[in-house]
């Protein structure tokens, strides 16, 4: 058994280029091989989001408080809400963030294969993210 106290495993920044705006990450799951789950808590600061990007297994979220957006490629943006889960397929490039004027929070989870978990690709446009959101998605 291992247990990681509160506090133990340090805060970090979104790295630029992979988000947009103010993001803090605090790491839930990362076990050792042969595991592969990855879990992470993210969150965002009103208008922050990250880039396109696709996970070689797949990834769920599931949104803990706040409102925030997702899109997949072609697709409409939709508003994510607190208790909301969202999949995206494995290779599906997507992009999710915070709504322009009220923060959100997400457990992220996806899982590692050969090591890697996220394929990080360009950032989201301003106009492309300012869109107007698809209200209904459930």
């Amino acid at each position: 058994m291992e247990m990681k106290r509160c506090g133990s495993q340090p805060s970090r920044a979104g790295k630029q280029g992979w988000f947009t705006g103010n993001t803090i990450m605090n790491p839930v799951i990362d076990c050792p091989e042969p595991s592969r789950v990855r879990s992470t808590i993210v969150t965002f600061d009103a208008g922050a989001r990250t880039a396109w990007h696709t996970h070689p297994l797949g990834q769920t979220l599931y949104v803990l408080n706040g409102c925030g957006r997702a899109q997949s490629w072609g697709g409409e943006i939709i508003e994510i809400k607190a208790g909301d889960v969202i999949w995206f397929a494995p290779g599906e490039k997507h992009w999710h963030g915070a709504a322009p004027n009220t923060s959100m929070t997400h457990l992220a989870i996806h899982e590692a294969l050969n090591g890697s978990t996220v394929d990080w690709m360009e950032e989201v446009r301003e106009e492309d993210y300012n869109a107007a959101p698809k209200p209904d998605h459930g």
